[in-house]
């Protein structure tokens, strides 16, 4: 009982974070005439960080000040073995290798923005894209983010159910927590294309992230690679942009999800 009410309250305040600020914008978005008060408040665009917020607070909450310090140990963890490559790799190739397939496969090809975006910087393209990680690393989801869907749900809710169930329950919660944002004017794909495609991808993503974060001795860190890499990815191969390749990709990620069940198992997603 305990868990399932430290993870409410978590929910609580995370969501009640984010949607202070998101809410107010969908609104906007459709046509409030809202104070000025309230816009320069939306402008502010902090509610990313609801999650790392609530994951903070509920865990000071419950289990005080050495349970905020063995998280805040875990976002730093670098220990993470070959499991370095998984999480800087998975993601590239998947992304990459769908849109790749789907050029082969005879759709157009397609346009990456990140070139042009690179040549108006002035920046050679690797320095670009490395400058590009570290940005989305700390601004783009990642720390907002994993600290809350795995560091906390999964964290919490492996320890009573299995460890595909609190994935499964972590990746929902990730993906329903976006959901003013299919009404304000967002240009990520994401939020252009039906809600099912993003909730499908929190899902089966969250679950990849889960597996990272519990082969690495619950390492938020690899979560926040993974998440990063995930978030770079998509920006560097539009594979969203292109109906066949976002199609590839689910197959493959599907795949990954089906090797990670029948390789690790659905209990602890560990061969340990």
């Amino acid at each position: 009982m305990k868990t399932k009410n430290n993870v409410l309250v978590f929910i609580l305040i995370t969501f009640g974070f984010s949607w202070l600020f998101w809410v107010p914008e969908a609104l906007i978005t459709q046509g409030w005439a809202a104070p000025e008060f309230v816009q320069n408040f939306v402008d502010l665009n902090l509610g990313a960080w609801g999650p790392l917020i609530g994951a903070l607070v509920t865990t000071l909450i419950y289990e005080g000040g050495a349970g905020l310090k063995k998280m805040l140990k875990s976002g730093i963890n670098v220990r993470l073995g070959k499991w370095w490559l998984v999480g800087l790799l998975i993601f590239p190739v998947l992304i990459g290798g769908a849109l790749g397939l789907a050029i082969l496969l005879g759709s157009p090809m397609a346009a990456f923005p990140v070139v042009a975006e690179a040549a108006e910087g002035g920046a050679p393209l690797p320095v670009f894209l490395l400058i590009a990680f570290v940005v989305i690393f700390f601004t783009g989801g990642p720390l907002q983010e994993e600290f809350g869907w795995r560091g906390y749900v999964f964290e919490h809710l492996r320890n009573k159910y299995s460890a595909l169930t609190a994935a499964i329950i972590a990746g929902l919660l990730w993906g329903s927590w976006h959901a003013p944002l299919f009404f304000a004017d967002r240009p990520e794909p994401y939020y252009t294309s039906p809600a099912w495609g993003l909730m499908l991808t929190t899902l089966l993503t969250g679950i990849i992230l889960a597996w990272i974060y519990a082969n690495t001795n619950g390492s938020i860190f690899a979560a926040m690679l993974g998440h990063a890499m995930f978030n770079w990815s998509n920006w560097v191969f539009p594979a969203l942009d292109v109906d066949a390749a976002g199609l590839i990709l689910f197959g493959l990620y599907f795949l990954v999800v089906a090797y990670i069940l029948w390789q690790y198992g659905t209990k602890t997603f560990t061969k340990a």
